[in-house]
């Protein structure tokens, strides 16, 4: 009887053993995704917007301008490797982007020749942009932003930016009378003070 009880306390604790391991392991693996899914990758290591087709990364690049401008834009997009790929290409001056819905400040936009080098010096972070014309730039699908006063950062709670329009220049908030801070109606400069700077006009062109 004794050896049997034995027997039968050991097995209890082996069971009790493994199932813990089995929660531990389970709770592991879900942190697991859930971090590459923040990270913009999916559970096999791959970039999410790697998994749409061609055709549905045109479609969101579009869906950012208007019609009569999205229509005969360049589409272009970016491997992995962070190399260009060209979609399409386009003979109208405007080139539109996909973005990445699950990297915030990477939104589906349209912008002309200026706003394009304009974007490229301030990804290069450098002092201040060289466009010499102002530039025009299409979100008209929204945006997700960390801030409206900080060009560079990265740790604020994402902010949501409705359908919008941007000229890019350097727009002076005491020249133009435009208010600073981020609104849902009407128009205002984002990051004021900054060679950055340039307006918002929210709702559609």
């Amino acid at each position: 009887m004794r050896l049997e009880s034995s027997r039968r306390r050991l097995l209890a604790s082996a069971i009790t053993a493994i199932t813990l391991l089995l929660i531990v392991g389970i709770r592991l693996v879900g942190r697991a995704e859930s971090k590459a899914s923040q990270n913009g990758t999916s559970h096999n290591g791959t970039s999410a917007r790697a998994d749409d087709t061609t055709q549905e990364k045109i479609a969101r690049a579009m869906s950012a301008g208007p019609d009569n401008i999205s229509k005969s834009a360049r589409i272009i997009d970016k491997d992995e490797q962070g190399k260009k790929v060209i979609l399409r290409e386009g003979s109208n001056g405007f080139t539109c982007m996909p973005g990445n819905p699950n990297v915030i400040g990477d939104p589906p936009m349209c912008a002309d020749a200026a706003s394009m080098q304009w974007a490229s010096d301030f990804s290069a972070h450098k002092p201040k942009p060289t466009n010499t014309v102002p530039g025009i730039t299409y979100m008209l699908a929204g945006a997700t932003q960390r801030s409206d006063s900080d060009p560079y950062d990265k740790t604020s709670p994402p902010i949501t930016v409705g359908p919008h329009w941007m000229i890019i220049w350097p727009f002076d908030p005491k020249a133009s009378g435009l208010p600073t801070t981020h609104r849902d109606t009407g128009a205002y400069i984002m990051w004021a003070g900054s060679p950055y700077a340039h307006v918002h006009v929210m709702g559609q062109p």
